[in-house]
C-alpha cells in the first residue's frame, strides 16, 4: 500500500510519555487521493483509522488500536495571498514551520498559546488558544479546511460551503474525518511589547478588568503556596526598539525556566517538604523585564521540562471562586504542587465544541512535574470546575464524559449528528472518542 510504514515504527507515544499506542499499520500518505484510498481501504476491512500529530496531547485523543495515519509527508501546495492575508498550509505542518513561512511573507497568526511544536490539524482540532480578550482560540483563524471524511469522501468547507461541517471540524478531535489542509486568516507581520514582572495574586484579581480589557495579551501564573504570580502584559507597539539581549533571552527562558526549574522540580520530587520554599523563593526570585521581538518568538518559549497538564475553561466571572477553591484544594493534598498554575483569557466564538463556545472565558491550567502524583488534584479541581460549568480543554487530562460534557455543550446533539453522518461505519473512532462522545 502506499505510504506505509516498516514494521519497527509501530509503536507511538506522546511527548509527556503518559500516553502510548502500537498500531497494526502506520499510513504515510503522500497526496489527498491516497488519504482517501487508505481510509476506505480501512473502512472495507472493519478496522479503525487514527491520525496523529506530534503528540502534544496529554489525553489519548491521538491514541489507536488500529491504523496509524501520520501527515507529515502529505503533499500539499502552500498558498500565501498576502493581500488577503489568507495562508493555506498542509495540516501536518507544525505551528514552528508556519511561523516562519509567514514571517517571510511579513504575515503572522493573531495569536498563539506558548508553544509551536503541534501541527496544524492537531492545534485546531483541539482548541489550543493563547490568550486575549479580543482573541479566540486558533481554530477562529481558520477561514477554509479540506476534510477526508470518514466515508472517505472529500469536504471543501468554509462559511459558504458546508458551513455546518466547518463549524464543527474547526474543533473536532479527529472525530469527523482527516484535515489535509487548513487556509489560515492572518494579519500583518507585529512585534509585541512584553511587560513580565511579579506581583500579588490578590493585586492582579482585583484589577483583572483593567488589566485584561487594558492590554492585547494578559495571563500570570500563580505560585502555590504563596500570594505571589508572575504577571505577563504582551501589547503591540510599532518597532521592535527594545529587544532581549540575547544572554538575557538564554538566562531567563533556557536556563532558568528549563535547567535550574528542572532542577527545581526534581529537588522538590525527593524531598516534598522543600516544595513551599522553593515556590516562595521561585516567586521572589524573578525579576521584571521588558522587551520587545517578533510576536511569535514572544508568544513561544522552549519547554523542556515534562509535566502532565489539566485546563478548564471557566466562565470568566467564575475565576475569583475557582482560585480561592483551588488554593483549598492544594493546602489539603497529601503531595505537593511542583508548578505554578497558569491562567489565561479568550473571547467567545461559535466553533461547536470549543471551550469558549458561546461565552468569554479564562483558562485555569494545572501542571504536575513527571513521577509526582497528580490525579487527586487535578480530580478535586475538575470537581469544582464542573459545578462553575467548566469545559475541559480537549488535549488536557479530564475525566469527563460524553453524559457529563452533552449539557456544557448547546450544539452537542447536533455535532453527534453530523458525525454518525460524516462517519457512518465509526472508522474514525478509538475508545477514548467513544467515552467522550458516546
Amino acid at each position: 500500500m502506499p505510504g506505509t510504514a516498516p514494521a519497527g515504527a509501530f509503536a507511538w507515544s506522546n511527548w509527556a510519555g503518559n500516553q502510548h499506542s502500537a498500531a497494526t499499520t502506520v499510513l504515510r500518505p503522500s497526496s489527498i487521493s491516497e488519504v482517501v484510498e487508505q481510509v476506505r481501504a480501512a473502512a472495507e476491512a472493519g478496522e479503525r483509522i487514527r491520525p496523529v500529530g506530534s503528540g502534544h496531547s496529554f489525553t489519548p485523543v491521538a491514541v489507536g488500536h488500529g491504523r496509524r495515519m501520520e501527515l507529515s509527508r502529505l503533499a500539499i501546495d502552500v498558498r500565501v495571498d498576502v493581500d488577503q492575508r489568507l495562508v493555506t498550509v498542509p495540516a501536518g505542518m507544525t505551528l514552528r514551520q508556519l511561523n516562519a513561512l509567514l514571517a517571510g511573507h511579513q504575515l503572522a497568526l493573531p495569536n498563539l498559546g506558548d508553544i509551536d511544536a503541534q501541527t496544524v490539524a492537531g492545534a485546531i482540532s483541539t482548541g489550543t488558544h493563547g490568550t486575549g480578550a479580543a482573541y479566540g482560540n486558533l481554530a477562529t483563524f481558520v477561514a477554509a479546511l479540506t476534510l477526508v471524511t470518514g466515508a472517505g469522501e472529500v469536504l471543501h468547507c468554509s462559511a459558504e460551503e458546508h458551513p455546518d461541517v466547518f463549524d464543527a471540524a474547526r474543533i473536532s478531535l479527529g472525530a469527523l474525518g482527516i484535515l489535509v489542509d487548513v487556509t489560515l486568516r492572518c494579519v500583518d507581520a507585529f512585534v509585541l511589547r512584553a511587560d513580565e514582572r511579579p506581583a500579588a495574586l490578590d493585586t492582579v484579581l482585583a484589577d483583572l478588568d483593567g488589566l485584561v480589557g487594558g492590554h492585547d495579551h494578559v495571563e500570570f501564573f500563580w505560585f502555590p503556596y504563596t500570594s505571589r504570580v508572575q504577571l505577563k502584559l504582551n501589547d503591540r507597539v510599532p518597532t521592535d526598539d527594545r529587544p532581549l539581549p540575547r544572554w538575557r533571552g538564554w538566562l531567563d527562558d533556557d536556563f532558568l525556566a528549563n535547567t535550574v526549574f528542572a532542577g527545581a522540580c526534581r529537588l522538590g520530587r525527593a524531598v516534598p517538604a522543600l516544595v513551599p520554599p522553593i515556590s516562595a523563593f521561585s516567586a521572589r526570585a524573578l525579576s521584571e523585564r521588558v522587551y520587545t521581538g517578533r510576536s511569535d518568538a514572544v508568544f513561544c518559549s522552549p519547554r523542556r521540562v515534562r509535566f502532565l497538564e489539566m485546563e478548564y475553561a471557566l466562565p470568566r466571572e467564575a475565576l475569583p471562586e475557582a482560585l480561592d477553591a483551588l488554593r483549598q484544594i492544594i493546602d489539603r493534598l497529601p503531595f505537593r504542587v511542583l508548578f505554578p498554575v497558569e491562567v489565561r483569557f479568550t473571547a467567545a466564538d461559535d466553533i461547536w465544541l470549543s471551550h469558549s463556545y458561546g461565552r468569554e472565558s479564562a483558562y485555569v491550567a494545572l501542571h504536575q512535574y513527571i513521577g509526582v502524583p497528580y490525579e487527586p488534584y487535578f480530580r478535586a479541581f475538575e470537581e469544582v470546575a464542573t459545578e462553575l460549568g467548566g469545559r475541559p480543554h480537549w488535549g488536557k487530562l479530564h475525566w469527563r464524559d460524553a453524559a457529563s460534557l452533552a449539557p456544557a455543550y448547546p450544539r452537542w446533539q447536533a455535532f453527534h449528528h453530523l458525525r454518525s453522518h460524516l462517519d457512518p461505519h465509526q472508522t474514525l473512532t478509538t475508545p477514548h472518542l467513544t467515552t467522550l462522545l458516546g
